[in-house]
């Protein structure tokens, strides 16, 4: 108003953006408390898990314990695979620096892609319990027999496990962010498990190292288990969306616009370079997945 036209200290509009684990952490801190937030609102899921262990630990009643058991794994069942599809909307957001309204968004993609969350939530808990289940009595039977053969069939079903696991860094991306089938969704993720496979173990290690300490924190003493709530689901499935959608990115979506002759919008907000993951990864030896003959569209939620 009186002419002084100083701009003062600030970021300039045109200043570098930061890359890497630089940018992770600039997002980690601007979106903190905002994690949080979609972390107690994650929680409120698995609460038929708690009420079918205080129904274990407490109910005397046989048949009590019983229906509370059934009815709290149908409820967990038909509600954590659409509610994990929900934060990973949040989350995936927050990657590419959008704009997420936390409850709206994630009640949006709850119910958007329902069928498709849930079809994966069903999968990967039978998978995960058939597997482990398997792991155990392998173990058990080598010890008891002797016979050390039977270890290859743990050493199967691990890398097995290892493989949907890291999978599962892609299903839930994919669900949210294409309209691909849910066939082919399992397909490219299989896919991406094995073509990012430096970056899914660096991904995979963070979150094992994470994981880790709250076990041990849990055991050393009970009462960290009340930062559940809190942490760290969301701050897991957070680095899985920084590493792993510029994956997405570079191997689903782009070629999607780049068949129509068209720049992919995320693309000035979510560089896909190998610069934007927490470690770097120099793998060069990826290639393209093959285009599927099925439905082709493939368009940002």
């Amino acid at each position: 108003m009186f002419g002084n036209n100083n701009t003062g200290v600030g970021i300039p509009k045109n200043a570098p953006k930061k890359k890497g684990i630089l940018r992770f952490f600039e997002i980690f801190f601007r979106k903190f408390w905002k994690l949080i937030e979609v972390n107690i609102l994650y929680s409120l899921f698995f609460i038929p898990v708690v009420l079918a262990l205080y129904a274990v630990i407490r109910v005397s009643s046989a048949t009590v314990t019983t229906l509370m058991l059934a009815v709290c794994l149908i409820a967990f069942v038909l509600t954590i695979g659409p509610a994990t599809s929900g934060m990973f909307k949040i989350l995936r957001n927050f990657t590419v620096e959008k704009h997420a309204f936390i409850l709206t968004d994630f009640k949006k993609s709850f119910t958007e892609n329902y069928k498709k969350s849930l079809a994966m939530g069903v999968i990967d808990i039978l998978f995960f319990a058939i597997i482990s289940t398997a792991m155990y009595v392998y173990v058990k039977m080598a010890r008891e027999t002797g016979n050390n053969l039977l270890l290859i069939l743990f050493v199967i079903c691990a890398s097995m496990a290892l493989i949907a696991v890291m999978m599962n860094f892609y299903t839930f991306l994919m669900i949210i962010s294409t309209d691909v089938s849910f066939k082919n969704i399992l397909k490219n993720s299989l896919v991406l498990s094995l073509v990012a496979l430096k970056k899914n173990l660096l991904t995979l290690l963070i979150t094992l190292l994470i994981t880790g300490v709250f076990i041990v924190a849990i055991i050393w003493n009970l009462s960290f288990i009340l930062l559940l709530p809190f942490v760290p689901a969301a701050i897991i499935c957070f680095i899985i969306c920084f590493n792993s959608y510029p994956v997405v990115q570079k191997y689903v979506i782009n070629p999607y616009y780049e068949q129509r002759g068209e720049v992919n919008p995320e693309i000035g907000t979510a560089d896909t370079d190998d610069e934007d993951v927490i470690f770097e990864d120099k793998g060069g030896s990826e290639k393209p997945i093959e285009k599927s003959k099925g439905k082709k569209g493939k368009i940002i939620s």
